[in-house]
């Protein structure tokens, strides 16, 4: 069976659907504007993207990717999608684990640019039969029905515009048994810490991706949408109403982060 053309509790055709709303950063759009919005965020900071993550976390994201592939712990002749993964940056960390020949590794992300410099790091890496990277939309998965064991996503369920839909094409995918693990920001925060990650969020890292990649409003999305998207329990919430069992979560840095694990049973 092939990929449906629709999602479970997403994309509802009523009138008053078409006509609503959704956070795109701190403002409300239209629902059919948000994926376009976010597809120019990641083209116009694709080419740094890599280097504003080491530079916003001072490196701190690679101990939580580490941490998340723990998680996962891959084996050799997994089939895993890695959505929204556009820079490969998860998809390497697993192909490591596992060697060139022990399985597939597939990449979708929406946007051509970001998915331009994962290639090119392939390349660099000489990596190209390891791992293959698709265009595809995260609510509408371009992957056969229970055809992966895992999928993975690192901070990327804040870009969709229907996380319902995105959490119900991941189970779609998966084989009975597969698991979902996906890295995101958002709290709650410990105690005391809320002010300072304030300060330093609204502060400096918009001043700093201005800096770097010269798309202040980029990173100014990237604060905005963090502040909105839903908290922890929450977001274990949508993934058991989606269908998913067995849910459980990681904190990481006091809050700033969350690890979440998920299974199709």
């Amino acid at each position: 069976m092939t990929r449906r053309s629709a999602s479970r509790g997403g994309r509802a055709s009523s009138a008053a659907s078409a006509s609503a709303s959704t956070f795109f950063g701190d403002r409300l759009v239209p629902l059919a504007e948000k994926a376009p919005l976010v597809r120019d965020v990641f083209a116009g900071v694709a080419n740094r993207y890599d280097l504003m993550n080491d530079l916003m976390s001072g490196g701190t994201h690679r101990l939580w990717k580490a941490e998340m592939v723990d998680w996962l712990n891959p084996r050799p002749g997994l089939a895993l999608a890695d959505i929204a993964g556009g820079t490969g940056d998860i998809a390497f960390r697993v192909l490591d684990r596992v060697g060139e020949k022990g399985g597939t590794i597939t990449v979708v992300d929406a946007s051509p640019e970001m998915l331009a410099v994962g290639r090119d790091r392939a390349l660099d890496r000489g990596s190209v039969g390891g791992v293959r990277f698709v265009a595809g939309d995260a609510e509408a998965l371009p992957l056969p029905d229970a055809s992966q064991d895992a999928c993975t996503n690192a901070f990327g369920l804040r870009n969709v515009t229907h996380m319902d839909a995105a959490l119900a094409e991941v189970r779609r995918v998966l084989r009975w048994g597969g698991r979902f693990v996906a890295l995101e920001f958002g709290g709650p925060l410990l105690p005391g810490m809320e002010r300072a990650y304030d300060t330093y969020s609204r502060a400096v890292l918009p001043r700093l991706g201005e800096w770097v990649s010269g798309r202040r409003d980029a990173y100014q999305y990237l604060v905005d949408s963090i502040r909105h998207f839903p908290p922890r329990a929450a977001v274990v919430k949508a993934m058991e109403d989606t269908g998913l069992g067995r849910v459980r979560t990681g904190v990481l840095a006091g809050g700033i982060a969350t690890l979440y694990s998920a299974w199709r049973i």
